[in-house]
């Protein structure tokens, strides 16, 4: 295995094989753009001198498309492996204690999909136990809908607990206050890098020249509200409000290894969503409630794969920017375990969850902490890290 100059202690997952981008605040300066290596920082624009990086977003080196891309990451890895430049690059490192991690892109469009078959399985059953669990359409084709570009914060940032119109089924009018029934959804997000045409549609060939990498991210839901207001257009109020991302982005090429095929699609999907590639993933997840392991979501199980999204988000002829997200949408494996939502969890709040403290759960409360981690193989053996997503709850303002 190759070696680096660079202090990535045995056994990180955030070695040469990984290698996220984020955007870093040192103590003495502006925002910048820099990769993770161990439990540092490399500040890009000082060690390739390349002003596109000294910039408080990835957004100018997404655009250059994915042959930048390869070249940097490669120029990247001879840097860290090159004996006579460890002067230099050692200058360009900053410990991860010393710094503040920033959203790492500016963010353009964000959609949100629903492809866990666990997951909407589950909540058909909840909600229409009497009518098939998955809808029509949900076989043939990624159901999905559009988010709020401006509410997509970086891990870390306080989540205020909405309020909003809300009508339990025993209440004969609404009521306007906060959610009482505030949620997760562990979902995987993805980074498009470089744009597309208007009136282009992609196929499922064309993702990896077009999505950069993948984040995690926590998609917030007020249940409450959500219930009330999304017949019959779906979600609004009750997931716009808070969407966290990961500050690591972590480059495709570093999850070749992760690479396997989605599970059986049945029927078979229509020409243009048929991926030949194999673009599922192997990444396993770990939701914790405050410091506690409750869920361990399996990304392998969804159903339909990123390269889908993609091709079905263009399929009208809507183009891709730089700067979009797009995330999975709840991560669910078939095992109570393995559910990525308390909704899930908890059963809609019928079977609440028993902390090691002795306290329940079936919704947030003010105060939890909500951290999410995941990881991948990686190409030489072992595990690439994708970092974490955390989030913690604060009250709704009074």
């Amino acid at each position: 295995m190759t070696t680096t100059w660079a202090p990535v202690p045995a056994g990180s997952g955030f070695g040469l094989e990984n290698l996220p981008y984020g955007v870093f605040r040192p103590a003495d300066g502006s925002p910048r753009v820099g990769v993770r290596v161990g439990d540092h920082v490399l500040d890009l624009a000082a060690a390739l001198g390349d002003p596109v990086f000294a910039a408080p977003s990835l957004n100018g080196f997404l655009a250059r498309g994915r042959g930048e891309w390869q070249r940097v990451r490669a120029e990247i890895v001879g840097l860290l492996t090159d004996p006579a430049s460890a002067a230099a690059g050692t200058a360009a490192l900053h410990p991860l204690a010393d710094v503040a991690l920033q959203l790492p892109f500016a963010v353009a469009d964000y959609v949100d999909f629903y492809a866990s078959e666990h997951h909407a399985t589950n909540l058909g059953r909840m909600f229409r136990p009497d009518s098939a669990a998955l809808l029509p359409n949900w076989r043939h084709l990624p159901v999905g809908y559009h988010g709020r570009a401006g509410t997509v914060v970086v891990s870390g940032t306080p989540v205020v607990r909405p309020s909003g119109q809300r009508k339990a089924p025993s209440d004969e009018d609404p009521v306007f206050g906060p959610s009482v029934r505030l949620d997760i959804e562990a979902e995987l997000g993805f980074v498009v890098g470089a744009g597309s045409d208007p009136g282009k549609p992609l196929g499922t060939s064309d993702f990896a020249d077009h999505v950069f990498g993948v984040c995690l991210v926590n998609d917030w839901s007020a249940r409450d509200i959500q219930a009330w207001e999304y017949v019959p257009l779906g979600p609004f109020l009750g997931k716009s409000f808070a969407t966290s991302v990961s500050p690591w982005i972590v480059p495709l090429e570093a999850l070749e290894a992760a690479r396997i095929a989605t599970p059986p699609q049945e029927p078979e999907p229509l020409p243009h969503l048929r991926d030949a590639e194999d673009w599922g993933l192997d990444i396993g997840l770990t939701v914790d409630l405050n410091g506690e392991p409750v869920s361990r979501p399996p990304y392998a199980q969804m159903y339909w794969s990123p390269a889908q999204m993609v091709a079905h988000m263009t399929s009208n002829g809507a183009p891709l920017r730089t700067g979009d997200l797009f995330a999975s949408g709840t991560i669910s494996g078939p095992g109570r375990d393995q559910r990525g939502s308390l909704i899930e969890l908890t059963w809609n709040g019928a079977e609440p969850l028993r902390l090691a403290d002795g306290s329940e759960r079936t919704f947030l409360a003010d105060g939890d902490l909500v951290t999410i981690r995941a990881s991948a193989p990686a190409s030489g053996g072992g595990r690439i890290d994708l970092g974490e997503v955390t989030g913690r709850i604060a009250p709704a303002p009074a």
